[in-house]
C-alpha cells in the first residue's frame, strides 16, 4: 500500500469552504480512480491560517499515476483553488505503508 501526502494552507475564514471543495475535487477524483483505497484529511490551526493535510491510500504507484499523471511527485491542483486563497504545496510525498492497523472499537 502507498500513502500519498499533500499539504496546503488557507486563511481560517476559508477553512470550511475549502474542505468542502476538497471533497468535491481531490477526494471525488481520487476515489473514482481504480486502485484508490481511502483517504484522510488532517487539520491544524496556526495564527490566522489552517493547514490541511490530505493523505490518500493506493494499491500501487501505477494507480497514483492514473490519477496524477506521469510525474506523480507533482501536486494535482484545480482551477477554483485561488478562490480560497490557497497556498498549496506544489509537490507531494509518497510512503510505503508498513503498518495499517486501526482499532474500530473503544477499549477501556
Amino acid at each position: 500500500m502507498i500513502a500519498r501526502e499533500w499539504k496546503c494552507r488557507v486563511p481560517e475564514v476559508h477553512s470550511k469552504g475549502f474542505t468542502d471543495y476538497l471533497y468535491e475535487t481531490g477526494i471525488k477524483d481520487s476515489s473514482a480512480t481504480p486502485g484508490f483505497l481511502g483517504a484522510q484529511i488532517f487539520r491544524r490551526s496556526f495564527d490566522d491560517k489552517v493547514e490541511l493535510t490530505l493523505i490518500t491510500y493506493w494499491d500501487k504507484l501505477e494507480s497514483i499515476e492514473a490519477f496524477a499523471g506521469n510525474d506523480i511527485s507533482v501536486a494535482r491542483l484545480y482551477p477554483e483553488d485561488a478562490v480560497y486563497q490557497l497556498e498549496p504545496d506544489l509537490s507531494v510525498q509518497h510512503y510505503e505503508v508498513i503498518e495499517r492497523q486501526f482499532i474500530t472499537e473503544h477499549r477501556e
